[in-house]
């Protein structure tokens, strides 16, 4: 018995019919597929087909014999796939994960960093909360991340960036009118803040509406930009955002600066420094190229 009977015999059974399996499933002749049945029939010592004229029928021999044959062919693709994988070295594996929308401006100079290790490793990239990527660095689940400097006592910062943060709200709201906007002329307003799942931006934030002496107290906290932005739009409230959502916003929200002292968020690259990865090693090495370049995206006031 080979395997080549038992997956002809599947083949029938799935089919019900000889003549569409040897056309459909196995491209081979009708007579030789018949012939190939009865010798497993003979090898087996079972009728395991009820052959007539409307197709086949398993016999109660051939249900048995189906489900132990699955499972063989299954095994030996298995041992296949194994012996193929053991004859070539899997590729190391280099993570990096960004902050969600942080991708666009900064993913085309990590693969120009890394453009001679690519071909020779499997690059994994995700997007997560600045929470989530810290946590992933200091459990070893990510190489590298861009993120806020989160407190985790394992992972290493370098910032690359200080990203202004600028208000976004309605596009025909009176304050999007001028070019940028006074700070304290967000008094009254519905400001649209963060929770704790963004606490290092919402500290920033609060903390300098704190300093400016702007009296403005979140009517909501959400947890992601998206959120904000609808928000924003249909409570026709104000938020204070890094620049980068400004890629992202859409037609019926704009952007503008803050006047007078800027008010900025520091983005980093964080890893841990006991990670081995000569990939990682590679990318920190042209880190200063990555801060000179800056964001890759084009930022555009609406």
């Amino acid at each position: 018995m080979e395997l080549r009977h038992l997956r002809y015999f599947i083949a029938v059974a799935e089919e019900g019919s000889v003549t569409l399996a040897a056309e459909k499933r196995l491209h081979t002749a009708q007579p030789s597929l018949s012939r190939q049945l009865r010798d497993l029939e003979i090898e087996v010592g079972a009728p395991l087909l009820s052959r007539s004229a409307r197709g086949v029928e398993l016999t109660e021999a051939g249900r048995a014999f189906l489900t132990h044959a699955r499972v063989s062919v299954s095994e030996a693709n298995e041992a296949v796939q194994a012996a193929r994988r053991a004859a070539r070295p899997a590729k190391a594996v280099f993570s990096v994960g960004f902050l969600t929308g942080q991708e666009v401006d900064w993913l085309p100079h990590v693969t120009r960093i890394l453009r001679a290790e690519l071909p020779k490793i499997e690059f994994k990239v995700t997007s997560m909360y600045s929470p989530d990527l810290a946590e992933a660095l200091q459990n070893g689940e990510i190489d590298l991340g861009f993120l806020r400097i989160e407190p985790k006592p394992d992972v290493t910062y370098n910032v690359i960036a200080k990203e202004p943060i600028v208000v976004i709200l309605p596009s025909d709201h009176p304050l999007a009118e001028g070019k940028e906007i006074d700070p304290k002329s967000l008094e009254g307003e519905t400001l649209v803040g963060f929770s704790d799942i963004a606490i290092v931006l919402r500290t920033v934030v609060e903390d300098y509406l704190l300093k400016m002496g702007v009296d403005a107290t979140p009517s909501h906290r959400v947890e992601n930009f998206s959120t904000v932005l609808s928000l924003v739009a249909s409570l026709r409230g104000v938020a204070l955002m890094p620049a980068y959502v400004e890629a992202l916003l859409p037609w019926s929200v704009v952007s503008r600066p803050l006047k007078g002292e800027p008010l900025t968020i520091d983005l980093a690259v964080g890893y841990r420094s006991d990670n081995p990865s000569p990939v990682l090693k590679a990318f920190l090495a042209g880190l200063d190229q990555l801060v000179a370049a800056g964001p890759a995206g084009t930022r555009q006031m609406r």
